[in-house]
């Protein structure tokens, strides 16, 4: 059988084709910014909350209290090195007077308090989500996850992944400052 006939049998040729699709596929793939993920919550009133405080678990957070201001909800982790890589942009929003809420996802409280200590606390206020229920009803993917909720409560953005400066301006310290000229 000489091999332009052996090509050309339908045994061969069928793996072919499905590792070109594949491989386009895998292709496009490549081209989609990851940190773009649509989520169902962008125009919608933000999931409610109330958990136990990180700086003082006798007191719980509420996020029906959280209404009527502009605020950030970045879920973040101890153990998570992207969010050691993200944590200066934070300080930098929170220098800036940008109200950012920490949830503590899935870490041990000691363990989380140690990390603020030693790296800064951009945070006024850190929820514990130990069992990771709340970041479920965000539609967290992993840490860290960034959400910008406006005074009515609905989510306006959402970031996964580390922010760099320039995503920190243009998408949140932006939307804080239009939030203020409102009020």
């Amino acid at each position: 059988m000489n091999a332009k006939k052996f090509l050309f049998r339908p045994k061969f040729l069928i793996p072919l084709v499905a590792f070109i699709a594949v491989a386009i596929f895998f292709a496009i793939g490549l081209r989609l910014d990851s940190t773009r993920v649509p989520s169902p919550l962008i125009g919608n009133q933000a999931p409610s909350f109330e958990l136990p405080i990180l700086e003082s678990e006798s007191k719980t957070l509420n996020s029906r209290h959280m209404i009527g201001g502009f605020w950030v909800l970045n879920v973040w982790a101890s153990w998570c090195v992207a969010c050691r890589e993200e944590h200066h942009v934070l300080m930098e929003m929170a220098a800036k007077g940008v109200p950012i809420v920490g949830l503590n996802y899935k870490d041990e409280d000691a363990d989380a308090r140690h990390w603020l200590s030693e790296w800064g606390n951009p945070y006024f206020v850190n929820a514990i989500d130990n069992q990771g229920d709340v970041a479920i009803d965000w539609g967290v993917y992993g840490v860290p996850e960034t959400f910008v909720i406006d005074a009515d409560g609905i989510v306006r953005y959402k970031h996964i992944g580390p922010l760099t400066s320039e995503q920190a301006e243009r998408e949140i310290v932006a939307r804080w400052h239009q939030s203020k000229s409102k009020s």
